[in-house]
């Protein structure tokens, strides 16, 4: 449920003349972090929680898939929501719709022919739109259209937008005034369909492709970075930054998947409804700390925006930094090895140097390689009902750990790390810059150490932060040196 908004113009539509209204290709500029003091919105939370209550209530489809997706995968409705669609006489317990929005917090975000679209900064809210038409219309975003009319046996359903186009979209059904839509996005946020020829499509295909099959390992970690930075601008002279980042992340996702058993049991149980990740809520990536500032650099090449910081505390040693693609609705957090004088400083492009020790995260880049290269993703974040799939997955023999932030507005868990085998010389070279001794780093060839997980999140309320306590405990926790060899 991610919102956006910028008035920038994607460089995908060159071919187009539809103009994408939160297109994110802006720059990077000072960080003020008092700007990201995310408060819950419980007003806008009920609001949202109505209408979807007046559209299971008005549709048989909705209401049917909403129990699916809860009874099949553990999702509630409200994490697969794109937007929704009202007409603009639209009241609200007796207030026009447009007044409760203001008071909710919503801003105008932008116009077009469909009416005049509301969007909410402060949390994670998908946009409502005020429409020029008589009909309402809820919209749940999945990965592939044509995926999930094959899941779901609509047969006789009509895809709007061609293949591997950035924008897809179909009415799955109609009841009086009520529609329901799917739609997928490749970095495209407008609901007028764009136009885009064969030539640039296939394109994409290419650069999909080439992000899928790029070289990982080399014999220094920076070449390995500068050719993703180059295969990210060839994709971006073709198809904008949007689109390229939402090609490249899709691609990670597919890495990250085939090294970790809960992800493919997850994703297994959603594909069956045809939903693939599109509840996916923020990817997170490990980096040595001499990394660090060019996997940030790549990520702002991608069109992400830095957002706020975390420091764990001394006894942790680690810190992060959050950023945010506007257009594709992607959330990073990024993790490092950090001092606590640092975290003051604009550590995300400043550079780190290198450190006598390692901690949690600089060690599990030492025995497994950076997130962005060899290694993939530490995890991938996605929205749930906490409590269900955590006992559907149970019942598929994942387990999850205790969970490391449990609060009304905001839950998290990791099901049980995957544990990798660990390449001998990565343990070698550690012993011998005095990173590890020689009993932990024959523990750990033989019995190889911790490397992803799947992260089970619940959130409530419209909050769109992270706890600070919570995360930091669940890094402690993860530290392969502190992990029990059963385990």
């Amino acid at each position: 449920m991610n919102s956006s908004n910028s008035d920038q113009t994607n460089l995908a539509h060159q071919n187009s003349d539809v103009a994408d209204p939160k297109s994110s290709e802006i720059k990077n500029s000072e960080i003020k972090q008092s700007e990201f003091n995310w408060v819950c919105q419980p007003e806008a939370d009920q609001m949202f929680a109505q209408l979807i209550e007046d559209f299971c209530d008005d549709c048989e489809s909705i209401h049917r898939i909403r129990l699916r997706m809860f009874a099949d995968t553990g999702t509630r409705l409200c994490d697969w929501l794109d937007h929704i669609s009202l007409g603009n006489d639209t009241k609200l317990n007796g207030e026009p719709l447009k007044v409760r929005l203001l008071e909710f917090g919503f801003e105008l975000g932008w116009t077009d022919e469909s009416g005049e679209w509301f969007t909410h900064n402060g949390g994670v809210f998908v946009p409502i739109c005020l429409s020029v038409e008589s009909v309402r219309r809820l919209v749940i975003c999945v990965e592939a259209v044509d995926d999930f009319l094959a899941a779901q046996r609509k047969f006789d359903v009509t895809i709007e937008g061609e293949k591997f186009s950035q924008f897809r979209r179909a009415m799955i059904a109609r009841q009086d005034d009520c529609e329901f839509w799917i739609c997928e996005r490749q970095g495209f946020s407008g609901w007028t369909m764009p136009v885009q020829g064969s030539d640039v499509r296939l394109k994409a295909v290419d650069h999909f492709e080439a992000f899928k099959t790029r070289r990982r390992d080399f014999d220094l970690d920076r070449k390995g970075i500068s050719l993703a930075s180059e295969l990210i601008d060839q994709a971006i002279a073709d198809l904008g930054i949007d689109w390229t980042c939402e090609l490249f992340f899709t691609a990670e996702r597919d890495y990250w998947q085939r090294r970790n058993l809960a992800a493919r049991v997850q994703k297994s149980r959603q594909d069956c409804l045809g939903l693939g990740w599109a509840n996916h809520d923020h990817h997170t990536y490990r980096s040595s700390r001499s990394e660090f500032a060019p996997m940030i650099a790549i990520f702002e090449q991608l069109g992400f925006h830095c957002r706020e910081r975390f420091y764990a505390g001394e006894e942790a040693g680690w810190g992060a930094q959050v950023l945010e693609q506007p257009t594709c609705g992607i959330v990073i957090f990024a993790d490092v090895d950090l001092e606590p004088e640092e975290i003051a400083g604009d550590f995300a492009h400043g550079g780190l140097d290198a450190k006598a020790e390692l901690g949690t995260v600089g060690l599990w880049c030492q025995l497994h390689g950076e997130a962005l290269l060899q290694a993939g993703m530490h995890h991938l974040e996605c929205l749930f009902d906490f409590d269900a799939v955590r006992i559907q997955l149970e019942h598929a023999g994942i387990e999850s750990m205790a969970p490391f932030t449990d609060c009304g507005y905001l839950r998290q868990a990791f099901t049980a790390g995957e544990v990798w085998q660990v390449d001998r010389q990565r343990v070698e070279q550690a012993v011998a810059k005095g990173f590890l001794d020689q009993k932990q780093a024959d523990k750990f060839i033989a019995e190889g150490a911790i490397g992803s997980h799947l992260e089970i999140l619940e959130r409530n309320e419209g909050f769109k932060g992270f706890s600070q306590t919570g995360v930091s405990d669940i890094i402690l926790k993860t530290d392969p040196r502190k992990v029990e060899s059963s385990q």
